[in-house]
């Protein structure tokens, strides 16, 4: 019967719980305000492809998905958790890790999560192996936590990571791995002789160091296979910013609202560095929010930076409300992500959008409908989109500017949601064409151009706004 008033419990507070998680982590991951260019000739030419490719799909997929609650969060004794006062903590956490136990995603499709990210027009994933929760989505050797020791583990595709990542590069993605720095099943981390007050790690480092040291070689070990065994991989997506070292602790971190340690919860991340690139030669690594030589890029969460920046950077958010499965999620529409993408490119940043597959292993309808949907209007405007970089007046207004390799100039017209396209397109002359007339890039009509009052100014005709198509935002291109 507990069981039953757990699950009910945490089907109620589900929604509440994703919602209160997204306030909390956009103040959590902002990016840093220090950038540390790589130096290594390989990281560098791989980061330079990776800037190519503009958009891409993170999923986060878990054993939280079983109830369609908040990703990991939820074991965090935290004043933003808000979790069924009638239920004791370890009874939550007992219910919590025994979802291993149900987790059985016999419908797992991973061919069919990678046909919808490359209808979308993405270009990249980044897939969760493990969360902070702990329970990993590969066949690690260094726990029993993980989907090939439950229900799914006779399953042809239970070691999940394998064939997600083998479904993408068969659609030729670049590949990332998403970890976890911190670890809360691991005692090594969350050690049992202690209560879990919060994210941290939850005994004194500097009193026993042994114990640290056996979470630094769980973590190397555990990356270590993700390098070693799972083909190429072009990105290591490491979370979890307050696993640190101490020195790198600035008035940045202290800003996050969070409790920070008087001890340092530092993995070693050279050591680790060393390893991984040594497996996998030009890995472009991302110590989210940790400034340095492993923070290749960064990575500002559900929020789009108020200015134009020029170090790699991606914003990633969801294209629901939950980066994980929710039996309700509020998604955003296809005009919404597409003006997003179109924000970002031209501010210098890449899209990463996450998706929560089901329990069963699917994306459902509602988000391929939506990624479908993104990706028919890039088909006919992506030029202006992929393998571009920025330029100097890069917005006015609803209006943004990119410019290919080669200089040839993009503006994309955001059209507000519900209104038509308008006959008469304006914006600054200080991206004014060098000759009298840019391209319509859907329909491939030619437009006269001219400078009034400060102003390029563009006349559609009727004939030209009815073969658009795509009306979330239109494109011309232009010298």
């Amino acid at each position: 019967m507990k069981k039953h008033i757990i699950r009910l419990s945490v089907i109620t507070l589900g929604l509440v719980w994703s919602i209160q998680a997204l306030a909390q982590q956009d103040n959590l991951h902002q990016q840093s305000s220090v950038y540390e260019a790589p130096t290594d000739p390989m990281v560098v030419e791989k980061l330079d492809q990776w800037q190519d490719l503009k958009f891409g799909m993170i999923i986060h997929w878990g054993v939280y998905a079983v109830p369609g609650m908040i990703e990991s969060w939820a074991l965090c004794s935290e004043d933003w958790i808000n979790r069924d006062s009638t239920v004791s903590y370890n009874d939550f956490k007992d219910w919590y890790w025994g979802l291993k136990d149900e987790f059985n995603p016999q419908s797992f499709d991973p061919d069919q999560w990678a046909n919808a990210a490359d209808a979308a027009g993405m270009k990249y994933v980044v897939f969760t192996t493990k969360h902070h929760d702990g329970f990993n989505m590969f066949d690690t050797q260094e726990t029993d936590y993980k989907i090939t020791d439950g229900p799914f583990k006779d399953h042809p595709k239970a070691n999940v990571a394998k064939h997600v990542f083998e479904a993408f590069r068969k659609k030729d993605f670049m590949i990332g791995a998403y970890y976890s720095k911190p670890d809360w099943h691991s005692e090594y981390y969350w050690w049992s002789k202690y209560a879990t007050a919060d994210r941290n790690n939850n005994y004194d480092i500097r009193k026993n160091p042994w114990r640290w040291n056996k979470y630094k070689e769980f973590t190397y070990n555990q990356i270590s296979e993700l390098m070693h065994e799972y083909g190429e991989l072009d990105i290591l997506w490491l979370d979890g910013g307050w696993v640190r070292p101490l020195e790198t602790v600035n008035d940045e971190v202290r800003s996050w609202g969070a409790r920070i340690p008087e001890w340092s919860q530092d993995i070693d991340m050279p050591k680790i560095a060393s390893m991984a690139r040594e497996a996998q030669p030009g890995l472009i690594m991302v110590d989210r929010t940790v400034h340095g030589p492993y923070e290749n890029y960064q990575t500002p969460e559900q929020s789009i930076p108020d200015h134009q920046m020029d170090v790699p950077w991606e914003a990633c958010m969801t294209l629901g409300h939950a980066w994980g499965y929710t039996e309700h999620q509020n998604y955003k529409s296809v005009t919404k992500v597409v003006h997003t993408l179109a924000e970002v490119v031209a501010k210098g940043g890449s899209l990463l959008l996450g998706v929560g597959p089901t329990p069963q292993g699917l994306v459902r309808d509602e988000d391929v409908e939506r990624l479908a949907g993104i990706g028919s209007w890039l088909e006919v405007n992506g030029q202006a989109i992929y393998n571009t970089r920025t330029t100097k007046v890069y917005q006015d207004g609803k209006v943004f500017f990119t410019q290919g390799k080669s200089g040839e100039k993009y503006a994309i017209v955001l059209i507000p949601e519900g209104e038509e396209i308008p006959a008469t397109i304006r914006w600054t002359a200080e991206q004014a064409p060098s000759g009298s007339h840019v391209s319509l890039i859907e329909g491939g009509s030619k437009v006269k151009a001219k400078v009034k009052d400060g102003k390029v100014e563009l006349n559609l005709s009727a004939s030209a706004r009815k073969r658009i198509k795509h009306p979330e935002a239109i494109v011309f291109a232009f010298d």
